[in-house]
């Protein structure tokens, strides 16, 4: 009993744990382990892991971003607006950078220099943002106008579709960030224990903001690929991706007290999410109960979360 708690809460028992799940999927579900289905799978959770790669940094840091759904969709709106009305594409991303960048700065400048906590002050960000891109398309959505801006979601390389490996790219360049940076040592610390950093020479405040700043660029590099994907921009898109992002972090060993993180569990925790969807979709089963199920896993997530906190306090 003991060894397979162990195995539970360890970080590599995740990995074999999912490995385990994953070949009893592709035994007793038809159809799953098709190429068509598993580049579905992949591009379905392109949204989410995307995300998911900064609010790591949010959750080890202590924080949580409960507005990124939001910023997905207007980051998503903006940049096919501005694309539409300048005629260039690049203008069109450059904007949707500019805006989730400035989002994502308002949440940090706020939370870490006026001292309110994160919960509110996403929250309300939340429904601003929200509001903002359904007030910008009048509550509709907004069509596209030159055809390359589908590219961004429709080219392949190597017959997988950009998407794609724009996550992979987002997973190995944060993963590097996270181990091998002052950035993500930083990063560990302060969710570890904020003033023992700030004591030995890290600045907590800035640190902070720079990474709420990079939750907003990066849910506008999603909001773009996603606004390609659904060809327009919606001001309803990504409702609800905030606890989807945050339960696949959790579930892949991120700590919701701070100090604990690895890229290996967030990937795990992402593809755990996209599995969960895709095999109901393949069963046929109602979307209904997608939402019961995603409840599950964020309840199964936080469980986790508590017992490993738990067996951390007892190691130490």
């Amino acid at each position: 009993m003991t060894s397979l708690k162990k195995l539970l809460l360890g970080e590599q028992g995740l990995v074999v744990i999912f490995a385990v799940a994953f070949a009893i999927v592709a035994l007793t579900v038809p159809n799953f382990l098709t190429e068509r289905n598993m580049l579905g799978l992949l591009q379905s959770v392109v949204t989410i892991g995307i995300v998911a790669c900064t609010m790591m940094f949010c959750l080890a840091s202590r924080d949580f971003d409960l507005s990124v759904g939001s910023t997905v969709a207007f980051s998503g709106m903006v940049a096919v607006m501005a694309s539409n009305a300048s005629g260039s594409i690049i203008i069109g991303l450059l904007a949707a950078l500019v805006c989730g960048g400035a989002v994502g700065l308002v949440n940090g400048v706020v939370i870490a220099r006026f001292r309110i906590n994160a919960l509110i002050t996403t929250l309300a960000t939340m429904q601003i943002v929200r509001g903002l891109a359904l007030i910008a398309s009048d509550g509709r959505a907004v069509g596209i106008n030159d055809p390359g801006f589908y590219q961004l979601a429709l080219s392949k390389f190597l017959g997988i579709p950009t998407p794609i490996w724009v996550m992979a790219l987002f997973f190995l360049v944060f993963g590097f960030v996270l181990n091998r940076t002052v950035f993500g040592k930083n990063t560990l610390a302060i969710g570890g224990n904020p003033e023992a950093s700030r004591l030995a020479g890290v600045n907590v405040l800035n640190m902070r903001i720079w990474i709420f700043a990079l939750q907003g660029l990066v849910c506008a590099v999603a909001g773009v690929l996603l606004a390609s994907r659904i060809t327009s921009g919606q001001p309803n898109a990504a409702t609800g991706l905030e606890l989807s992002v945050i339960s696949a972090c959790v579930l892949g060993g991120v700590s919701l007290a701070g100090g604990r993180a690895a890229m290996t569990g967030v990937i795990v925790g992402v593809l755990i999410m996209g599995i969960a969807e895709n095999v109901m979709n393949l069963l046929n089963i109602q979307a209904f109960y997608q939402y019961v199920v995603r409840g599950l896993i964020l309840l199964l997530a936080v469980l986790l979360d508590n017992l490993r906190s738990a067996a951390a306090g007892r190691r130490s």
